[in-house]
């Protein structure tokens, strides 16, 4: 019989024979589907190189190529997350992890899909932190007809195909945003809310939660309708002056979304009721500054190390069963912060 060779299995798995070589000597280098595809081909046919195949695929199943898509690595939060994921990613023991981490600074869906597409290229699995849109949920289905599976972060998203989440429970996150207001606000009167941009799904669940608490519990204030800050700093400050002066005895804020600190820039700067209270999202320098020195008085915040840990393990788990599989969702609880245990 004709010994088998490369070109053979090119032809037999409809790859290239650049892709054989690289399942054969770069492993690493191609999609995990495509290279068992291209194994068990070798398999069937009786490829001559079928022990190297073996040996070259089972060492990339050991390492777990993992790619994240975060946001705008100029923002402090975000720095931060980057940071927990990559010690973790140090830390995993049961076998290696090449973390591809990636920050977006242009968040259109046009891009946050194209570069979804383009790192699940390389990877095993992959995460990301993005605003619900059609363009991007067309490709997480792309991604996982190819057999890679995709997890949302902090914000949960849907697309035809199975979408894993790890993040809060962000409809207890705003009931529990509520409490703080019904408990430390004297006198009743209006809230105002930002958010960073409603399909952000756990910003809109934030405020979903935030006002059946107060339908349940007091109606006695008047939540206004949220403002809308891009996740932008400075749009954020903007958005806090008009509040100030569209509603000068407003007893309360909520900052639910991005642009955080251009909030506090703008309350460090009002005149406020002596019982007026802010209530931030996130811990990291400015938010903690907050606490200390008053604006806000209390954060609700990700366990940043848990947060890490669980989006490293969920990854993981994914690209085991593999992205035909059942959804995996994971809600962590949360950290609360005031001026007394920052």
């Amino acid at each position: 019989m004709k010994r088998v060779t490369i070109p053979d299995l090119a032809r037999a798995a409809d790859v290239s024979v650049s892709t054989v070589n690289r399942v054969l000597n770069q492993p690493e280098s191609v999609r995990r589907h495509t290279r068992e595809h291209v194994l068990a081909t070798a398999e069937e046919i009786g490829f001559y190189g079928l022990g190297t195949m073996e040996r070259s695929v089972r060492k990339g199943r050991d390492t777990h190529r993992l790619g994240i898509l975060l946001q705008q690595g100029g923002r402090a939060f975000y720095r931060k997350l980057g940071s927990a994921l990559r010690e973790e990613a140090k830390r995993h023991v049961q076998a290696p992890v090449d973390l591809r981490l990636e920050y977006l600074d242009d968040l259109s869906p046009d891009n946050v899909a194209a570069r979804l597409i383009n790192l699940s290229r390389t990877c095993d699995a992959v995460a990301l932190v993005a605003a619900q849109h059609p363009r991007l949920a067309d490709a997480i289905d792309t991604v996982t007809a190819v057999g890679v599976p995709v997890t949302a972060l902090i914000a949960p998203l849907d697309a035809r195909s199975n979408v894993g989440f790890v993040g809060l429970d962000s409809y207890m996150v705003g009931r529990t945003a509520a409490w703080a207001f019904d408990s430390m606000v004297r006198q009743p009167g209006e809230i105002g809310i930002l958010i960073g941009n409603h399909r952000y799904r756990n910003q809109e669940m934030n405020e979903s939660g935030f006002r059946s608490y107060f339908r349940e519990n007091n109606t006695a204030f008047t939540l206004l309708e949220p403002r809308t800050t891009y996740e932008s700093a400075a749009v954020a400050r903007e958005m806090v002056e008009e509040l100030f002066h569209d509603h000068p005895e407003i007893c309360g804020l909520f900052v639910s979304g991005g642009g955080i600190t251009g909030a506090l820039a703008a309350l460090r700067e009002a005149t406020k009721r002596k019982d007026f209270i802010a209530v931030g999202y996130e811990l990291f320098d400015a938010t903690r500054d907050a606490l200390i020195d008053g604006t806000l008085k209390m954060v609700i915040s990700h366990p940043m190390d848990r947060f890490a840990r669980a989006a490293i393990d969920a990854m993981i788990r994914a690209k085991k069963s593999g992205a035909g599989t059942g959804t995996q969702r994971v809600a962590l609880g949360f950290e609360i912060y005031t001026s007394e245990n920052v």
